[in-house]
């Protein structure tokens, strides 16, 4: 059976950006690598004829069809051709790699598409938008973003030498991708969820297991919660041990490094095993001093450094998240056990720390244990020892074998 060709898509509205498309188009032809044009192009008086994949095309992969974009103004049509392009992007076979090219409009378009596509695929975003705050754009996955310099508007000395190295990334993305050096694909993945403060605890743990699984440590700052998240719905993990769950506190607190409304979805949805702990529950993320909530300006703080200030979670607030979690674990019909290190949640909850506070935690305690429905598969334990202790890691260790057997 002959081998399906595939390609590395390069993706621009071409009513506006097809100089430059076809100019770095040839360049990636050079190197012996296929490509397909897409044209994303919302203005049905201009559409280009000279691609590989046409807007109409694209368009009639909306729900509600071509008439959904192409009878718009400009700000919905845009934002009905992303749902479509990233409908159409999702079901390619064929995708070697992605290089969109776009203002603020086309970066928008085309990153949801891009962040539908697995991890591991090269994806390359060649934006005027990429000086700024990217993290919209990115989401949990691998997109890298180049700043254009100068706008995306013809070419000329400066555009040319930046069009020229993203055709070269996007290009070397692909022929010197190698699946052979990978040393680890015929070990299961475990996911870990880190911070600072819980460190010593998945090391213990990694150290641990690293001769036996492939170890994805993810640090919980709000997009590592995400990307792991990302990887189980693709069910590209075998077990995760989730050690670290105080983006929760962020989500629900006002700090800057926090999950949604969906954490915990994909564990329930793909009934992935998981050990599930309270990492870092005693704090919430802030910037700087200034930047902190008015509402909060009472609390007690521990100064990082100059660009990090964490809030000691109170007794009502972990009662609030024991609620919240337990809630979100309930839904979970596969293997999943968690457990609550009495003797701290972090480095810095320990006794005679900073944000030593056993009332704190007894809260906590006691509201997940009167919200968390325990069943054959889903199960609690509780325990006396400190997170980041030698006891605290044996004794995950031996329920991560007693979850795999």
């Amino acid at each position: 059976m002959k081998e399906q060709q595939s390609y590395i898509y390069i993706a621009a509205t071409l009513d506006t950006k097809a100089i430059e498309t076809y100019y770095v188009s040839q360049l990636i032809k050079k190197t012996g690598l296929a490509v397909r044009i897409i044209d994303l192009s919302t203005n049905p008086n201009n559409l280009n004829n000279k691609t590989d994949i046409s807007a109409e095309t694209i368009a009639s992969y909306h729900p509600l069809g071509r008439e959904a974009i192409f009878s718009q103004d400009r700000g919905k049509a845009i934002a009905a051709m992303a749902i479509a392009f990233e409908k159409y992007l999702s079901q390619q076979k064929d995708v070697l790699a992605i290089l969109g090219l776009g203002g603020s409009g086309g970066t928008a378009l085309i990153t949801p598409a891009m962040q539908s596509l697995a991890i591991g695929i090269p994806k390359l975003m060649l934006s005027t938008m990429a000086s700024g705050d990217v993290s919209g754009y990115i989401g949990a996955s691998d997109i890298s973003i180049m700043y254009s310099v100068t706008d995306i508007s013809g070419l000329n000395t400066i555009s040319r030498k930046i069009l020229k190295n993203a055709a070269a990334q996007i290009a070397g993305a692909v022929l010197f991708n190698s699946a052979d050096e990978d040393e680890n694909k015929n070990k299961p993945t475990l996911a870990l969820t880190m911070f600072g403060v819980t460190t010593p605890c998945v090391q213990q743990l990694t150290q641990k297991l690293d001769n036996h699984y492939d170890c994805l440590v993810f640090h919980a700052t709000g997009s590592g919660g995400k990307a792991m998240e990302k990887l189980v719905d693709s069910q590209l993990l075998d077990c995760v041990l989730d050690i670290t769950t105080t983006e929760v506190c962020d989500y629900l607190f006002d700090g800057i490094l926090a999950c949604d409304e969906d954490r915990f979805g994909a564990i329930m949805r793909t009934k992935t095993p998981c050990i599930i702990s309270c990492g870092a529950l005693d704090m919430v993320n802030f910037g700087r001093p200034t930047s902190i909530p008015d509402k909060y300006k009472d609390r007690h703080f521990y100064h990082h450094n100059s660009q990090v200030t964490l809030m000691r979670t109170t007794a009502e607030e972990n009662y609030q998240m024991g609620v919240w979690i337990a809630h979100k674990l309930n839904q979970c019909q596969g293997d999943v056990t968690f457990i609550i290190p009495t003797g701290g949640f972090s480095a810095l909850d320990i006794e005679d720390g900073v944000f030593w506070s056993p009332q704190a935690n007894q809260a906590f305690i006691d509201a997940f244990k009167s919200n968390y429905q325990t069943t054959a598969n889903r199960k609690l334990i509780i325990t006396p020892y400190h997170i980041n202790s030698a006891e605290f890691g044996h004794q995950v260790i031996e329920l991560h074998q007693e979850l795999m057997n």
